[in-house]
């Protein structure tokens, strides 16, 4: 239905009761008819409103409806809009063609066929109410395909997240099965050897000393094989939101210098040494166990990309922002700006290369449980010169 289109309708003339009379033949619930008594005046409304049509008297003081038809012509607005001229002179040729010259489609010939008048009239305006229709509908056809062109970069989008997602799981399935194997393979082997051992009846390799060797290299593997778990469940705990949180007052230098002792088996194992900076006591209320768990991924990562080079701690506090401060500094292979910018999230790691263990998760848990002290871990690197990674805390108790 094109009826709830309104037209509008320009009627000019000089003369009130031609107007009056003209707007009394056209006139329905479904149009506006404008009047305007000169050019100016008609002027004036066609740059104001949008007409279906305008009727426009030959014969007027001043400005004449062929001038008037042609200065129409001229505008951007206006030159779109149907003119029917209405005159008292003959049917002459040439005069028709003046006003077909000057922009007109009609004529309208005084005395005036009302049902000429009517007919015309509404032919434009049908005409109008189509073109106006067909116009909301390409906007509306516009308008729908800029949905779907949105809904389509989502679409990709999500398309991309998804491929992504699924490259995540496959990397992190091969890390996974790479890491849990090492650990595995280890036991087993050493099974199997004490398997042989028994078969032979070899008591020589059961003294004590062997004993307690293998012990320790047991309790080595079932560590490396708890500590995955444990990530991989810290992660679940933190997507779900149960990551806890259980705080005391303790001295976070005692700590790391307590950590740092555990360490010596590692240390000696990268060859390189480890010097703490920690003169004074650092009090503050935190989980000591998730806090522990953050230096010990820090420092885990420090031996593990610092060639073997000297590795720095230093705690401290700092007064000026009121907070607690651990840092820790390698002179390693140092991280790129670009890698600065994903170490931090789930299963990304420095290099990509399986001979560096690990599930690359450290960095992330690590970066969740100083969010929940109300805190924030920082790096500073440079490829080739090292990295130091800071553990900023709040030393205020409502954390």
């Amino acid at each position: 239905m094109l009826s709830h289109i309104k037209a509008k309708l320009l009627i000019v003339d000089d003369l009130p009761e031609n107007l009056l009379a003209l707007e009394a033949l056209i006139k329905r619930e479904d149009r506006t008819v404008y009047q305007a008594l000169s050019a100016d005046e008609a002027l004036s409304l066609l740059l104001q409103h949008e007409f279906a049509l305008a009727i426009l008297d030959v014969q007027m003081p001043g400005m004449n409806g062929f001038e008037l038809a042609e200065m129409m012509r001229s505008t951007e607005k206006t030159k779109h809009i149907p003119i029917v001229f209405v005159t008292a002179a003959g049917r002459e040729m040439n005069y028709a063609f003046k006003g077909y010259e000057s922009g007109a489609v009609d004529f309208l010939h005084k005395p005036l066929d009302i049902h000429a008048v009517k007919s015309k009239v509404n032919v434009f305006v049908e005409l109008y109410r189509q073109r106006k229709a067909m116009k909301l509908q390409v906007e509306e056809l516009e308008r729908s395909r800029q949905e779907q062109q949105v809904l389509l970069e989502q679409l990709q989008a999500t398309q991309a997240d998804l491929q992504r997602a699924v490259r995540m799981r496959d990397d992190f399935m091969s890390i996974v099965s790479h890491e849990v194997r090492t650990p595995l393979n280890g036991l087993i082997l050493e099974t199997q050897l004490r398997k042989l051992h028994l078969a032979k009846n070899n008591e020589s390799a059961f003294s004590l000393d062997k004993i307690r060797s293998m012990v320790e290299r047991d309790e080595r593997q079932i560590q490396s094989l708890i500590r995955l778990i444990e990530d991989m469940l810290d992660v679940s705990r933190i997507r779900t939101g149960k990551l806890s949180i259980r705080t005391s007052a303790f001295d976070l230098s005692e700590l790391v210098s307590n950590l740092l002792e555990n360490f010596a088996a590692q240390v000696d194992a990268a060859g390189c040494t480890l010097t703490l900076n920690a003169d004074d006591p650092v009090i503050g209320v935190w989980d000591e166990f998730r806090i522990e768990q953050v230096i010990a991924n820090l420092l885990t990562n420090a031996l593990r990309y610092g060639a073997g080079k000297p590795v720095e701690v230093r705690v401290y506090a700092d007064t000026s922002c009121n907070e607690a401060r651990v840092e820790v500094r390698d002179h390693g292979i140092g991280i790129s700006a670009e890698n600065q910018a994903r170490i931090f999230q789930q299963f990304e790691r420095v290099t990509a290369s399986h001979a560096v263990a690990g599930l690359g998760l450290g960095l992330f848990i690590s970066e969740q449980i100083v969010l929940a002290h109300g805190g924030r871990i920082q790096v500073q690197s440079q490829e080739g010169d090292g990295s130091t990674f800071s553990v900023c805390l709040p030393l205020q108790a409502d954390a």
